[in-house]
């Protein structure tokens, strides 16, 4: 779009009216606000259904295959937002992108929460992934069109909504939690489905009177020619993998287990092909491949922290359900309530967090740094978690403050890292490459859960301080080696801070 064509959106949106904020971010807060409710409330008893027995209501599907699924559906969630990301792009715009995913996200819910089998769940998981892949980016993307980039309400606006985020995701494992307890999974995955009703429902209602032109525009749409090579390419790709799946799953050559070793692959293989392209561009200058060094090992730290922090919502959960004491103080405690301590710390440590930074001033640790400081915390929080069976052994339950005082550590290295490498992302990419090294960005992320898949299939109860002690042990040599490279690392920065 023209400079004047950012400045008539900007104009065609009532910039007061939520909390001195331009009226659409009432719009977009709860349409994210009700997502992510929907999204995070399936998720914390997900994992559970698949485990637990038929007669509980449940799969009952190997434990460690269940924790393996739940990584790919974590890692096809985070690469699916290139595809969306794309499409809004050049195809219909992140207005019609958000209403999509909203819809796809709501049946892959209401797929869930009729009674069937095996099937049922990957046709959910699909459509969610499809959903989430056009929903999560392009809401984002529709915030910044509320803004003139001069404005100075931009940051605050960005911070409201990304409480929106925490919020939603907070609430929802509570209260789903509780109904799949005393109603059973399904009920729990209805609730969720309308959750993002709702947020649909949000959406429609308030988006002609609060958004204006903002997310109505395509900024780069396909010329007809790309439009007939993008349908052809995108068929006959689809013929070639549904007739290789058609042909290979009867003779028993694509199991699930060939699937997630796929994911791990690709989660891998994706960020690499980016960076190769990014640096070899003749588009890309000196300058900003220097830079591209320099992202690598942040990239890497970003890898080793999300494998952590992701597990929270597998081994940790899993962890929650089968060995930690859950009548604790009087009160019956249920293992998908832990899944809102997460969203809960980061709500009342962010403003910490950026008050820290602020009062520092020139002593604020560089970029390099406060990733080693993500990673050592991560690093750590595995470490505690390992103590029990230190000193109780396997078979005993655990006192739930153990679990509440490790998320709470990696929730301080999520807020040393997340952040800043959101920023960092922003500030290190080369110009031709800017938006698609966001994408790399929450690729680190896809990279993290493609891995989990393969590492969750090593846990259980009784080699748990190994699993543990390694992973975390890991993750603190990373961060010490990132301390020490962290001089090196900003020179190749370039100037940047």
């Amino acid at each position: 779009m023209e400079r004047i064509d950012k400045q008539k959106i900007v104009d065609s949106v009532p910039q007061k009216g939520f909390f001195g904020q331009p009226k659409g971010l009432f719009t977009l807060f709860f349409t994210e606000f009700w997502e992510r409710f929907s999204y995070y409330g399936m998720r914390a008893i997900l994992v559970f259904y698949m485990y637990y027995e038929v007669s509980e209501g449940g799969l009952g599907l190997d434990r460690n295959v269940a924790l393996s699924i739940m990584s790919v559906y974590g890692a096809l969630v985070y690469m699916s937002g290139v595809i969306g990301g794309w499409l809004a792009d050049r195809v219909f715009g992140t207005s019609r992108a958000v209403f999509y995913g909203g819809v796809f996200i709501m049946l892959g819910h209401i797929v869930l929460s009729v009674p069937g089998s095996l099937t049922f769940l990957f046709i959910s998981m699909g459509l969610i992934v499809i959903g989430t892949g056009l929903l999560k980016p392009n809401v984002s993307s529709i915030v910044g069109d509320l803004y003139h980039e001069t404005d100075r309400r931009r940051d605050a606006g960005f911070s409201i909504f990304y409480m929106g985020i925490n919020l939603g995701a907070f609430i929802s494992p509570l209260i789903v939690g509780q109904v799949q307890a005393d109603y059973g999974f399904h009920w729990g995955f209805a609730l969720a489905a309308v959750g993002m009703f709702i947020g649909l429902v949000v959406f429609i209602v308030t988006k002609k009177g609060n958004l204006g032109l903002a997310g109505s525009y395509v900024p780069n749409p396909l010329t007809p020619s790309e439009r007939r090579n993008a349908i052809k390419y995108s068929t006959i790709a689809v013929l070639v993998i549904g007739g290789l799946l058609a042909a290979l799953i009867p003779r028993g050559l694509f199991t699930i287990n060939t699937f997630i070793g796929l994911v791990g692959v690709f989660g891998i293989a994706i960020p690499t092909i980016y960076f190769i392209v990014m640096y070899r561009s003749p588009k890309t200058t000196e300058i900003e491949r220097s830079r591209i060094i320099a992202y690598i090992p942040l990239f890497i730290a970003s890898v080793m922290f999300w494998a952590i922090q992701e597990q929270g919502a597998t081994i940790l959960a899993n962890y929650a359900d089968q060995r930690t004491n859950l009548n604790f103080l009087g009160l019956e405690l249920k293992a998908a309530w832990f899944q809102s301590l997460n969203p809960l710390f980061i709500i009342l440590l962010a403003p910490m967090f950026a008050w820290v930074w602020v009062r520092l001033g020139d002593r604020e640790p560089s970029i390099p740094v406060k990733f080693a400081f993500g990673i050592l915390f991560a690093g750590l929080s595995f470490l505690v978690i390992l103590l029990p069976a230190y000193f109780g052994g396997p078979n005993t339950l655990v006192n739930p403050l153990w679990l509440v005082l490790s998320y709470f550590i990696v929730v301080l290295g999520e807020l040393s890292l997340s952040p800043v490498g959101l920023s960092a992302t922003t500030k290190l990419a080369p110009a031709a490459f800017s938006a698609q090294t966001m994408s790399l960005w929450f690729l680190s992320n896809a990279a993290a859960q493609g891995i989990n898949a393969q590492l969750v299939r090593f846990y259980s109860p009784e080699n748990e301080m190994i699993y543990f002690g390694v992973i975390g042990g890991a993750a603190i040599v990373l961060s010490l080696i990132l301390f020490a490279l962290a001089p090196v690392i900003k020179r190749y920065m370039r100037g940047i801070h």
